[in-house]
């Protein structure tokens, strides 16, 4: 268990796997960029720092495979967070944006905007679509899952679960009504990609990652009582109900703002939060700042073997998150019917 000075050298290593894990990112690619190159590019960007580099190179790095590294750093960290945050309001270790059911709701609502065209949602575009598919989407999980005034970890996620395959099955029904061009874009969209990311594409994901995990922090001690349970939490005074709405809006946002831009991406907010809690423990403002940084570190990873392990093709992230997640899962539900069973 990491704590005290090996909790901020975790820290420190983590954040400088990240930076390094972006650059080898920039690096790899159907045109092989030395790592020397790739830092003299990226550091002609840096205030106070004056370097040349070729055009191409420039082009290369910095327009076309920068965005693209820093972006799956963000929707990993963006992830993770929510996985932290959506756990601990269910109460459930087994809880991530796709088990409620939020992440196939914001798919939903950005895939009515791709096949239909924002005028078929109220005009939104898509990360208000996304944001609202997931927003709706949570809000009938609680409902469904409400019972005598109270909701039962079980029954939230039988709720996302089943409310999952209905917005996947609606999202089906979409793919139907567009032309095969327009089809292919969205199959590869819904599994998760990062490719061909600008970097205004940057700009809204990161600001809402980065407002979002602080926020969340600052409520540690709120969510730790939280995860403890209701009557611990009103004990210790927080207003549960209230609370709720409020994790329930920024899980929303978070998911939201991360599909609209990289599709459908699973399981990494399962994998990461479980993963930074083996290594300290269940104090969520330990939590979430490290979730972020391995979600993100993560994410790039798998972002470099989505285009290595078929190049010159290139294939989705969803489909690397979901060898890695599934078999994951399937241990922590065997793991937790141990404890369940008191074995």
């Amino acid at each position: 268990m990491f704590a005290g000075r090996r909790l901020v050298v975790l820290a420190v290593a983590l954040a400088a796997a990240a930076m390094l894990a972006v650059l080898v990112s920039i690096s790899v690619g159907a045109v092989p960029i030395p790592l020397r190159t790739v830092w003299t590019v990226v550091a002609g960007h840096l205030p106070l720092i004056d370097t040349s580099s070729d055009p191409v190179d420039e082009q290369i790095v910095w327009e076309l495979r920068a965005p693209r590294a820093l972006l799956a750093l963000v929707v990993g960290a963006g992830l993770s967070v929510a996985g932290v945050a959506l756990q601990a309001l269910v109460r459930n270790p087994l809880a991530d944006p796709y088990v409620l059911g939020v992440a196939s709701g914001a798919s939903l609502g950005a895939v009515a905007v791709l096949a239909l065209g924002s005028g078929a949602v109220a005009g939104l575009g898509l990360s208000a679509a996304a944001f609202a598919g997931a927003m709706l989407t949570m809000l009938a999980v609680f409902a469904l899952a409400r019972s005598h005034g109270t909701y039962t970890p079980g029954r939230l996620i039988l709720a996302g679960v089943a409310l999952g395959y209905l917005c996947s099955s609606l999202t089906s029904f979409l793919q139907f009504r567009v032309d095969p061009q327009q089809l292919q874009g969205i199959l590869f969209w819904l599994l998760g990609s990062v490719a061909g990311a600008t970097w205004p594409d940057l700009t809204t994901p990161t600001l809402v990652v980065l407002t979002c995990t602080g926020w969340l922090v600052l409520q540690g001690r709120r969510l730790n009582a939280l995860s403890v349970g209701e009557e611990s939490a009103v004990a210790l005074g927080v207003d549960v109900r209230r609370f709720r709405v409020e994790l329930m809006l920024v899980s929303s946002v978070l998911v939201g703002a991360v599909i609209a831009v990289s599709g459908g991406i699973g399981f990494v907010g399962l994998v990461i939060p479980h993963i930074v809690r083996l290594l300290v423990g269940p104090d969520h403002r330990r939590v979430l700042p490290l979730s972020a940084l391995l979600g993100g570190l993560f994410l790039v990873w798998v972002d470099v073997a989505s285009r290595v392990a078929a190049a010159p093709a290139e294939l989705p992230i969803g489909i690397f998150t979901a060898a890695i997640g599934a078999p994951f899962f399937l241990w922590l539900m065997r793991r937790a019917s141990r404890v369940e069973g008191g074995t």
